[in-house]
């Protein structure tokens, strides 16, 4: 195994990392009579003016130091509910507005349970860099109350072999916004806004729609390139609703409106997809799992449809025995397509592996790790679910491959593997 090849650095839960929320009373109340948003709204008003004050002060103590411009959010919620209740309202002055945006609003510590599931991307700036070094964006895949998922990202530079610097997390984080949607959602495609002041390191996506009301899950980001040579950042995420799973896109070119798309085909009804990052033959590509245990190469017309595809690889080694399925977005070298893969083993320890395909016709497998690139060993077996190793995406840095990978369902760490090495050890 290729472990000797680990960063120092950490990334862990954090519970101190929090957001303030859109707080829907139909939604948390479970079907509340229809009138209770009304009625919070009119007990307000009906306050005086120096109960308001007072009441306003003391959530501002509590929470203005702990978030990103508070009174304006409270007022950017107020302005939601006006518009989604459609009242007319008379001039009830800032403090009364402030107050009742901040009824309609929750504090959320979305990583309080783990981060984990890391993939990662050249960064949309690579402006004033040292030669040799590279400015990356991770996306990670981060647990919160109730044990939903939401995808965060963090920003990052490396350079050479093995030199790693994250940048600093903000101060205060933010949640992306859909303007004019107050828990009154469709399935359907979704644009949500990161808020302007706001970096991507202090950025959180969160569910939006019934069917990804429990979870946006291990999002694989890759960098894509259509045929006209636009470039788009391109990623496949797991919804999930509680009841069912579904393969949704995520799809933005700057990272301040993003779409989150649903994709449509027999494929879709199931998680572990991972995007080429461009097409090849004229086709988009990409790698799933549709039985649970193989991984199969699908092919389409259309980026958001998705069928059946045909066999790729299936289980051969012991550590795979009991399934396989993708690490990431399949990364091009002069070789061929690096896919990274993951194997569940005896006791339900996870590894990870390397698959080498054909460039032009990646349904021809060149070679395959016999032996794990990375397994769960030492302090990377203890966490929330034990001897697990799982990235979502690796990008190719030099001559290494830079790996982010979740640990543990827990933590996130770090590789530089020569890529020299990883071929070496393909049969």
């Amino acid at each position: 195994m290729l472990d000797n090849y680990n960063h120092p650095l950490r990334l862990s839960a954090d519970p101190s990392r929090v957001v303030v929320r859109p707080f829907h009373l139909a939604w948390q109340g479970n079907g509340a009579e229809p009138g209770r948003a009304q009625r919070l709204v009119q007990a307000v008003l009906d306050i005086s003016m120096a109960e308001a004050r007072r009441q306003l002060k003391s959530v501002l103590v509590d929470f203005e130091a702990r978030h990103w411009q508070t009174r304006r959010v409270f007022m950017t919620r107020y302005e939601q509910i006006v518009n989604v209740l459609a009242l007319d309202l008379p001039d009830i002055g800032d403090e009364k507005r402030q107050l009742i945006g901040a009824y309609f609003c929750h504090e959320y510590s979305y990583a309080a349970a783990a981060l984990m599931n890391p993939s990662v991307v050249p960064h949309p700036d690579q402006s004033g860099l040292k030669p040799g070094s590279t400015r990356i964006l991770m996306s990670l895949r981060a647990v919160g109350e109730g044990h939903i998922s939401s995808i965060a990202f963090r920003e990052g530079l490396i350079g050479g072999s093995s030199d790693l610097e994250l940048a600093p997390e903000p101060p205060f984080a933010t949640a992306t916004d859909a303007p004019d949607t107050d828990g009154v959602y469709e399935d359907g495609a979704v644009r949500v806004f990161r808020n302007p002041d706001s970096t991507l390191s202090g950025t959180v996506i969160f569910p939006i729609t019934p069917a990804q009301k429990n979870g946006l899950e291990d999002l694989r980001i890759t960098h894509f390139t259509h045929d006209d040579g636009a470039q788009e950042y391109i990623g496949t995420y797991t919804a999930y609703s509680g009841r069912e799973i579904q393969s949704e896109l995520m799809r933005t070119t700057d990272f301040r409106a993003i779409d989150l798309v649903p994709m449509r085909g027999a494929a879709a009804r199931n998680k572990g997809m991972a995007l080429f990052p461009r097409k090849i033959g004229g086709r988009y590509m990409m790698i799933g799992r549709q039985d649970g245990q193989n991984l199969f190469l699908l092919t389409s017309d259309e980026i958001d449809r998705w069928e059946d595809g045909e066999l790729l690889l299936r289980p051969v080694y012991p550590w795979e025995f009991v399934q396989i399925g993708n690490c990431g977005p399949p990364i091009e070298l002069d070789e061929g397509w690096l896919l990274l893969t993951h194997g569940v083993g005896a006791m339900r320890k996870y590894a990870i592996g390397a698959v080498l395909l054909d460039k032009a016709d990646p349904s021809k497998v060149l070679g395959r790790t016999r032996q794990p690139v990375l397994a769960a060993k030492d302090q990377d077996r203890e966490g929330y679910v034990p001897n697990v190793v799982y990235t979502c995406g690796a990008m190719r840095q030099g001559d290494h491959l830079f790996m982010p990978y979740g640990v543990a369902d827990s933590s996130v760490a770090f590789a530089f593997v020569p890529i020299k090495d990883l071929l070496e050890r393909m049969g």
